[in-house]
């Protein structure tokens, strides 16, 4: 029963990658095809095709960690595979959170309305340094999984067949300690970036409280195109918090599940669970941008075109 719903779990978390990928490489081909054109490329599409970019290799790790638990379990009493696996999947994680929480803040520094001089500040300068922003992001990611990926021990991975070889029970108790403070402290970094996007998130929810109150008090009406914007900048930024909480808790399952019984199928379902955070965030982003919007759109046309022109030929050939 067991190995059946691995074997469905494995096969769900492919349609999610293969949906994920989908979605991501249509944000960075996009974006890429329009900087080739113009020869630039705008501050959100720099972000969101790093995003893209960061979030195709997390998929790609995760359903290599998958693929590898269930076709090749030995792999995990290796340790200095697994070791590797472990460094890009927090590092592809810690850069895709990071840099969603940055596109949360360029939302917030371009839509909202403050007159603090600090806010002002960053305003006006928030296109010259976002790249750099984007920059220090993957540095400072590097700089801390780099050494604590490096402190896990590299016998740890044995202990998923702990339960089947007793021999090896007693170093699993000495390496757990150091394996949960390690993933603990990776975990808790993450709520950094998260609690600056929920600090944005309500931020925005006051500017736009403010900016409706004015346009009632000049009698303008309540919609115009910066609430709009708010309101559109709002849903991103929801969506993100949301998807980030589901996904955060799969990954304490997916990373914890060492000291559970069934290792196996908990990772399974932690990563399954995980897929839906990168997979589906990426078409919330494509309906949120207008440019992004456009060319689905042109796509899902031409291809329902393709689909109907053969339709006919088929018929008149009939």
């Amino acid at each position: 029963m067991t190995d059946t719903v691995q074997t469905t779990l494995f096969f769900l978390a492919i349609g999610e990658f293969s949906v994920g990928i989908l979605g991501n490489a249509f944000i960075g081909l996009v974006n890429c095809m329009d900087w080739v054109k113009k020869r630039k490329i705008a501050s959100v599409d720099l972000i969101l095709t790093s995003l893209a970019i960061s979030r195709i290799c997390l998929l790609c790790v995760i359903l290599l960690d998958c693929f590898m638990l269930v076709l090749y379990p030995d792999v995990y009493a290796t340790g200095k595979q697994m070791r590797i696996i472990d460094f890009f999947w927090t590092l592809t994680n810690h850069l895709s959170i990071w840099f969603a929480t940055c596109l949360s803040m360029y939302y917030f520094f371009k839509i909202a309305n403050f007159f603090h001089p600090l806010f002002l500040w960053m305003k006006w300068r928030i296109d010259r340094v976002i790249s750099w922003i984007l920059l220090g992001c993957v540095v400072l990611s590097v700089f801390i999984n780099l050494p604590a990926t490096e402190n896990l021990n590299a016998d740890f991975r044995r202990c998923v067949k702990a339960k089947r070889k007793t021999n090896l029970t007693w170093s699993c108790r000495v390496n757990k300690a150091q394996y949960a403070s390690t993933k603990l402290f990776l975990n808790l970094v993450t709520l950094l970036p998260f609690s600056v996007c929920l600090m944005s998130f309500f931020l925005l929810i006051l500017s736009l409280r403010r900016h409706i109150r004015r346009m009632q008090l000049s009698a303008t009406g309540c919609r115009d195109s910066s609430t709009e914007a708010h309101v559109r900048a709002l849903k991103a930024v929801i969506s993100f918090l949301l998807l980030f909480i589901a996904y955060y808790l799969s990954f304490l399952i997916a990373t914890s599940s060492y000291f559970i019984p069934e290792t196996e199928l908990a990772v399974i379902f932690g990563e399954f669970i995980a897929l839906m955070y990168p997979s589906s965030h990426s078409f919330i982003l494509i309906l949120g941008n207008n440019k992004l919007r456009r060319a689905s759109l042109k796509v899902l046309w031409t291809v329902m075109s393709i689909l109907k022109g053969r339709k006919f030929q088929q018929h008149k050939q009939i």
